[in-house]
């Protein structure tokens, strides 16, 4: 065993080694997500894709230019490589890409914990005492919901309160990492509303709402950014809802929520059934959310639009995630050591980043008589 820092580590293990004119690593380079940000990325920095099943990047590692590696994040054997960051782009239940990017001072972008597991990992970074930023962009879409956040924030001087309302396209393209959240709908989580903490149920507090012309059926969900946000933003109320493209389908999901099909329904054995209520790859649609803000200086409301889908949206906040590590974004690298998207140096320009990666943020100031159920 060898201990560094406050972490220890097995001989054998994983390692990465920071090399600044090397390669921008991508774990999971070659999914749903990973391939967008592939395509993105590459116009910028070399890259090395890794993942279980190489061989399914045949085609993306010609069109990127990329080399591509087996790392198979089940199968201990170890994965050495130098890199000038890493992104991770598939769940990472052992730490293993942290765990080795800390070990090398390897610059880090993470958009795939759920809340306990984005806890978890700020626990390890904090006590690991990191030599370079960890950026853990968790919240909804690859933290494109914080980043929103934070201009709203800028706008009004200020965060008080923030509600977020996604609408989840069943025709558009899903990996199977994006809904992983089925298997934590059983489980009560906490947040903070009007400065007071307390457990909520998910699929609950259903109501429906206008997001980008659609009404829309929407129910709570554990995210990240609830946890985040009133962390590094102080707001005192922070909730996010979710509602499909199909009210049906919502109340089908609510209804099932209110039996305890996912209390009980848990493990290995009803995983697939879980699985199959959302995921079913489509041939693609249109990823929309909302984000309602008030601060000292009133209201204000962004309604974001990704005409490609959410696997583009998501690989976008990847990308501007791995930007931000790199200082590749017209301001200097974070410091070494924990960061989220909302920390972002220039929320001034949230909007227009988004904007040249293809997705819209129109922003308008709510009036008593929009609609709020």
């Amino acid at each position: 065993m060898t201990y560094i820092g406050h972490l220890t580590y097995s001989v054998g293990m994983d390692s990465l080694h920071h090399d600044p004119h090397g390669p921008v690593l991508l774990v999971g380079g070659y999914g749903t997500v990973g391939s967008a940000l592939a395509r993105a990325a590459a116009a910028h920095w070399p890259l090395l894709l890794a993942g279980r099943s190489p061989q399914r990047a045949h085609d993306l590692a010609a069109e990127t230019s990329a080399e591509v590696r087996a790392w198979d994040l089940s199968d201990p054997t170890p994965f050495s490589a130098t890199a000038r960051a890493v992104v991770t782009l598939v769940n990472d239940p052992h730490d293993r890409v942290l765990t080795a990017a800390l070990r090398g001072g390897v610059a880090y972008v993470d958009i795939t914990r759920w809340t306990s597991r984005l806890q978890r990992a700020l626990t390890l970074t904090t006590l690991a005492a990191p030599t370079a930023p960890v950026l853990l962009s968790s919240g909804w879409m690859g933290g494109v919901v914080p980043l929103v956040a934070a201009a709203l924030a800028h706008e009004l001087g200020g965060l008080d309160s923030v509600e977020v309302a996604i609408r989840y396209d069943l025709a558009d393209r899903a990996g199977a990492d994006s809904v992983e959240f089925m298997d934590r709908l059983g489980i009560e989580f906490e947040v903070l509303e009007q400065g007071r903490r307390h457990l909520v149920a998910p699929l609950s507090s259903t109501r429906t709402i206008d997001i980008g012309g659609h009404a829309t059926k929407v129910t709570r969900i554990d995210t990240p950014e609830q946890f985040t946000l009133p962390l590094t933003l102080g707001a005192s109320t922070a909730t996010t809802r979710i509602g499909f493209s199909s009210t049906a389908s919502t109340s089908a999901l609510v209804g099932l929520g209110r039996v305890g099909f996912f209390r009980y329904a848990r493990g290995p054995r009803w995983q697939g059934l879980r699985r199959r209520l959302l995921h079913a790859p489509g041939t693609g649609g249109r990823a929309q959310l909302r984000v309602d803000a008030t601060g000292p200086a009133g209201q204000r409301r962004a309604t974001v639009t990704d005409p490609a889908g959410q696997a583009h949206m998501t690989a976008v906040g990847a990308l501007l995630g791995l930007r931000r590590v790199l200082g590749a974004d017209g301001a200097p690298a974070p410091a070494a050591g924990v960061v989220f998207p909302e920390h972002t140096p220039q929320p001034a320009q949230v909007g227009a980043a988004l904007e040249a990666g293809g997705v819209d943020m129109a922003l308008s100031t709510p009036t008593p008589r929009d609609e709020a159920a």
